[in-house]
């Protein structure tokens, strides 16, 4: 989640309208806060005549936070003209040695750019109606300090591990203290778990009370890091993310200048057909992995802002036909006061949304709400533009709706299923919770832009399909499938939610569906004798459809966004493998 800090450290392009993205961290220190210091001017006019040509070198280094005299000391020892890269090792090298006098008499500034970055990330914290730090206010009297920090970091959602250790290395500290080391930890693995153990460089995080100093040393580490691990790839082609996302063409497009075959290999030709799914804006490679796992079909990038009011940026794998394609009908809005009329009323015209951002799983809080309704009214008449950036931040983070004079409001449940093409009521009722609500429809596939993919199978199985549904969720590829007129005679149902199990099967019964439902928990438990035991029982599969887990993949995942190697997303690999047995026991014959 992002956060409304006044430094420069991160930096939320909303352009995107989609996950949130952590922008690259400059090398350069003209962007970084220019620090002040006693005894030392930091422009590098104090350096000695005998480092006059590096000034500029030097300025750089000391707008890092590194004290000028060591900058000069990494120059000699790795010689003038040497690659900043160098220097730059040399200094980090420097930096770690915490006890040393050099290290302690850093010049760092005193403008709290620190402080102020991780109030706005512990706000985000207690924006999410589910994390509230309020929520034991009752018992917090009778904890100590350190249980209390225990007690709060874990509610941040921080793992166990991370939080031991911070405890252990800072026993003493206070808590902005516990989460800016673990913060920094965080980086520091997910950036360097992509890098050979041979080149990852060992720093020793530890709590000094010098965090923005600290921090900065980091963010020039990783800095490093990235461009290192840019030019071990740099002999790999990467995928590349289109623009526009259209995919191979949308509903409103001539098919007459649409692309007019596509070759597949020889292994992916269907049937079984399948389908792949996940967010497209994944951590670097990680499409490239996919795609050459499901037979080295390139991903086809498409936005459902072209099919809802909302975006969502999704990649699709797949080997389904992509000619006499056709969208179901009637249309989805396609902007916010198409789909919610009543807000145009209400809608201040600085605000220049016409689609909403990627709906997520969790929504801003009413304290949030609160402190948008003063904001705004503390002003007469329209706000400054300070005012007004804060407000369509946080409305576009949390897709926030007007609904009256400075009152805004998160997407309800029944708002979320309209923006997604669900019927209404779709998860509402059968003891679901809001919460679950919200959680199962923000994992959900957007039915209108996968049915306008699978609108292609229709003619190809007019008495009904036989459908493998991995990673079910709730429903989104049957109810798409369904709407589409195709009938479902046969759906093998695999999803670990029973909250998502239940929604699935509500909908089949009052759809009354005449096919059969058999639903698994788990694709782990589901093996090549349990495949060939169903397929021999229905008589195969047509169609082998899902989207594996997307939470170490998403852009606004700060916490584990490890790649197809984090725990929940390495499920991808289960997804091939099962596909690829289908494919296997329909090849050589099953019954």
């Amino acid at each position: 989640m992002g956060s409304n800090a006044s430094g420069d450290d991160f930096d939320f392009d909303w352009d995107t309208e989609d996950e949130l993205e952590i922008s690259e961290i400059p090398f350069c220190g003209s962007n970084l806060p220019n620090p002040t210091c006693g005894d030392v001017s930091c422009n590098g006019e104090g350096s000695s005549s005998a480092h006059s040509s590096n000034s500029k070198l030097i300025q750089d280094f000391v707008g890092m936070g590194f004290a000028e005299k060591l900058v000069v000391k990494a120059i000699e020892e790795n010689g003038e003209g040497s690659a900043e890269s160098k220097i730059l090792e040399t200094l980090l090298t420097y930096s770690v040695l915490e006890n040393s006098t050099e290290a302690e008499n850093q010049c760092i500034e005193s403008d709290h750019s620190s402080s102020d970055y991780l109030e706005g990330f512990l706000s985000d914290f207690s924006d999410v109606e589910s994390w509230s730090v309020d929520e034991d206010k009752e018992n917090a009297d009778s904890l100590s300090e350190k249980e209390k920090n225990l007690r709060s970091l874990e509610k941040m959602g921080y793992s166990a591990d991370l939080v031991k250790e911070a405890m252990n290395r800072c026993p003493d500290a206070p808590l902005a203290e516990l989460t800016d080391f673990i913060f920094a930890a965080q980086l520091a693995r997910a950036d360097g778990a992509h890098l050979p153990a041979e080149i990852k460089p060992k720093v020793n995080y530890t709590c000094s009370g010098n965090g923005e100093l600290k921090k900065r040393r980091l963010y020039a580490e990783l800095y490093e890091r990235k461009k290192h691990r840019g030019m071990l790839e740099e002999d790999g082609e990467m995928i590349r993310l289109p623009k526009p996302m259209v995919g191979f063409g949308l509903p409103t497009d001539d098919y007459s200048k649409i692309v007019r075959e596509r070759t597949l290999p020889e292994q992916a030709m269907g049937p079984p057909f399948f389908y792949y799914e996940n967010v497209a804006l994944t951590p670097k490679g990680v499409w490239d992995t996919i795609s050459r796992f499901l037979y080295d079909i390139p991903p086809e990038f498409v936005d459902s802002k072209y099919f809802c009011a909302a975006a969502r940026k999704r990649g699709y794998i797949h080997n389904l036909p992509i000619h006499n394609r056709f969208p179901l009908l009637p249309y989805l809005p396609l902007t916010i006061h198409e789909a919610f009329p009543l807000t145009k009323r209400w809608w201040p015209s600085w605000d220049t949304r016409t689609n909403l951002n990627c709906l997520q799983t969790a929504i801003g809080s009413a304290k949030l709400q609160d402190r948008i309704r003063k904001a705004v009214e503390n002003n007469d008449g329209e706000p400054p533009a300070h005012v007004q950036k804060y407000v369509l931040d946080e409305c576009k983070k949390w897709n926030l709706l007007w609904v009256g004079r400075n009152k805004v409001a998160p997407l309800e449940p029944d708002e979320f299923e309209l923006l997604l093409g669900f019927p209404r009521n779709h998860t509402r009722g059968g003891g679901i919770s809001r919460t679950d609500r919200y959680k199962s429809l923000g994992n959900s596939f957007q039915v209108n832009t996968v049915a306008f993919h699978l609108s292609t199978l229709k003619p190809l199985y007019p008495d009904g399909i036989n459908v493998l549904s991995l990673f079910s969720g709730i429903g989104g590829a049957e109810v798409a499938l369904h709407r589409l007129g195709i009938p479902l005679k046969n759906v093998v149902s695999v999803e670990i939610s029973e909250v998502n199990r239940n929604i699935v099967r509500c909908w089949w019964e009052q759809t009354n569906q005449k096919g059969n439902l058999i639903d698994f928990d788990d694709v782990q438990m589901l093996d090549a004798n349990k495949l060939e035991s169903l397929m021999g029982s229905i008589g195969g599969f047509d169609l082998v459809v899902g989207g594996s887990p997307c939470n170490n993949l998403a852009g606004s995942n700060r916490v584990s966004r490890d790649g197809l190697e984090g725990k929940e997303s390495s499920l991808f690999y289960d997804y091939f493998r099962i596909l690829d047995a289908v494919k296997s026991i329909t090849h050589r014959g099953y019954v």
